[in-house]
């Protein structure tokens, strides 16, 4: 059952948008000292392909101007910059980033951009960078860029209409819960969310769908429960992929909330649980976001057979049987 907004606390966090935005910055530390010229982080990656099969992904991390929005759970600001870039400066990002990730193992095929906001936000890659990032991007099958969904519009059908493979965006849904998207201060409704994915799957864009696994307010078996509706949401969407995120500590605001009891850590089990209900629904692909995992980890006896099951489940698409451990205070039957 949803809270109402009476049952939700809110003894630190204020009620309006313009004063949580105030309250947010007001907690955040000082941001990294970045090159404009250079990606802030790049890797390759391997996830699941539509088929099932393993596909290599070059996932490159852009430098860019910071997102207008600030939402709550947040801490991708601690990589940008207080400027828009200048011009061929995305561009020679990428191309560093390619030439320095290792030799792909298999054909071409994913390359995402993730830029800590919004791609198709001019402030932060400008327009004039498509057809060079479009070049760039040519060798790859698909190209995925992430986006506030109040930008996805004729910008990203441009962009599309450049590139030799298909495009897919990202967009945060982050949770369905209708009080507490609103105080994550993405400033976005469902509505709106669903307007945005129709416009994608009209253009013949995919759509990936970031969920987050207990957002602050919500009790361990809430967050898994809430997880599970934004996923079913997702997938009727017609998302293609579902990458479920453990809301982290990290940026001064939800270690506020977590001072005073507001925001928890979720367990490395309610990411599992989530995980495979996602797999069950076979309505698409669904991941789970392992970065920094121990943090989640309440176990010390089962964690490495736990996170290793994820990462099966997250490669394989499938659900291996459980790991029963007699030492967790787990109970199955909260969810």
């Amino acid at each position: 059952m949803a809270h109402s907004p009476s049952e939700i606390p809110t003894s630190v966090y204020p009620s309006s948008p313009d004063a949580r935005t105030r309250w947010i910055l007001e907690r955040r530390s000082a941001r990294n000292a970045l090159d404009p010229l250079r990606p802030y982080a790049f890797l390759a990656e391997t996830e699941a392909g539509g088929d099932g099969a393993p596909v290599d992904v070059a996932t490159i991390f852009l430098t860019n101007r910071e997102c207008p929005w600030r939402c709550l759970m947040c801490d991708l600001w601690q990589n940008t910059l207080e400027e828009t870039v200048p011009e061929g400066a995305v561009a020679a990002q990428i191309a560093h980033a390619l030439v320095n990730l290792p030799p792909r193992t298999a054909r071409p095929s994913a390359l995402k951009l993730y830029n800590a906001g919004s791609f198709f936000d001019p402030r932060a890659v400008p327009v004039a960078e498509y057809p060079t990032v479009a070049r760039l991007a040519a060798p790859f099958d698909r190209t995925i860029v992430e986006c506030h969904p109040a930008l996805v519009g004729p910008r990203v059908r441009e962009f599309r209409d450049l590139l030799e493979g298909r495009l897919e965006v990202a967009l945060g849904l982050e949770t369905v819960h209708p009080e507490i998207l609103e105080r994550l201060n993405k400033r976005m409704t469902l509505d709106q969310f669903r307007r945005a994915a129709d416009f994608l799957h009209d253009e013949g864009i995919d759509l990936r769908v970031f969920i987050l696994v207990r957002p602050p307010w919500l009790t361990e078996a809430e967050g898994v429960e809430w997880a599970k509706r934004s996923l079913d949401f997702a997938f009727d969407c017609r998302a293609s992929v579902c990458s479920l995120i453990p809301t982290r500590p990290g940026n001064g605001a939800m270690e506020a909330l977590q001072a005073v009891g507001e925001y928890h850590r979720p367990a490395l089990d309610s990411l599992e649980s989530a995980l495979e209900y996602g797999l069950s629904l076979r309505a698409g692909r669904v991941f789970a976001d392992l970065w920094d995992v121990d943090q989640f980890i309440r176990c010390g006896r089962c964690a490495e057979q736990r996170v290793q099951r994820i990462r099966s489940m997250n490669a394989s698409q499938t659900t291996p049987a459980r790991i029963d451990c007699v030492h967790c205070s787990r109970a199955d039957s909260r969810f």
